[in-house]
């Protein structure tokens, strides 16, 4: 079998003494949760985004320029949520640090927690733009998204950083002719790459022709699975348990 599609099985069905373990498979599935998010974000609550924050403080400066459909509030009230949900996320690593399975358990069992709270928030109302719902899920959903960037961070996964792809695109091309490097990092890039548009598709699909708060619930539902399995992982250790 090429070495591309070992290195890609190995990301969601991982060989023993790989050095990350389980947990590639599940920073994938929250590459797919952040499409979902965001996707929600964006198509329901206008033009804001909960988890690329690249895109807010665009999104920001064209507020400030008058430009119709942006909103000065919004884009403050996603970058404030989402910075206190980093901060969050470097309280939690104080204190979770030594393994990274039992890290992950924890952090994602918080955003879970945030996730199912702007479901809820989002089945209440019929328009969840309109009137305080709006800040609300904003502001549920930024926390649960900047405490998931932050546990990425701290995981430190090659190219699973769950919520940015332009490094991830532009390495692939970039990489390209260092024969070393393309097999094992361009398997992973593909992959988180796919992800994200999965994810993205889905709310999309969901918010267009469904109910519009079913992204939310499926985003939910896969953070617990992840909380789930990073709790049963973390009751072994090895090299992929260590920061």
């Amino acid at each position: 079998m090429p070495r591309i599609f070992t290195d890609a099985a190995d990301t969601f069905i991982p060989r023993r003494n790989l050095r990350h373990g389980p947990l590639p498979s599940m920073m994938v599935i929250m590459t797919v949760v952040t499409g979902l998010v965001d996707a929600f974000s964006y198509l329901v609550l206008g033009h804001v985004f909960v988890a690329n924050m690249t895109g807010n403080i665009v999104f920001l400066g064209f507020a400030l320029a008058g430009a119709p459909g942006f909103s000065i509030s919004a884009s403050l009230a996603a970058l404030a949520a989402f910075v206190v949900g980093a901060a969050l996320g470097g309280r939690l690593f104080v204190h979770r640090a030594a393994h990274r399975g039992s890290l992950l358990a924890t952090a994602a069992s918080i955003q879970s927690v945030f996730l199912v709270v702007a479901f809820v928030l989002a089945t209440q109302t019929i328009d969840p733009s309109t009137g305080g719902y709006r800040f609300a899920l904003i502001g549920v959903m930024g926390i649960a998204m900047g405490l998931q960037n932050a546990t990425a961070r701290k995981l430190a996964i090659p190219d699973l950083t769950t919520t940015v792809l332009t490094l991830t695109i532009t390495g692939m091309v970039a990489d390209i002719g260092h024969v070393d490097k393309l097999p094992a990092i361009n398997a992973r890039r593909g992959i988180s790459i796919l992800g994200m548009f999965i994810g993205g598709l889905a709310g999309a699909i969901l918010v267009l022709h469904s109910k519009i708060y079913l992204p939310l619930l499926l985003a939910a539902i896969g953070v617990l699975a992840i909380a789930l399995c990073a709790r049963v992982a973390s009751r072994t250790s090895g090299e992929w348990s260590k920061p």
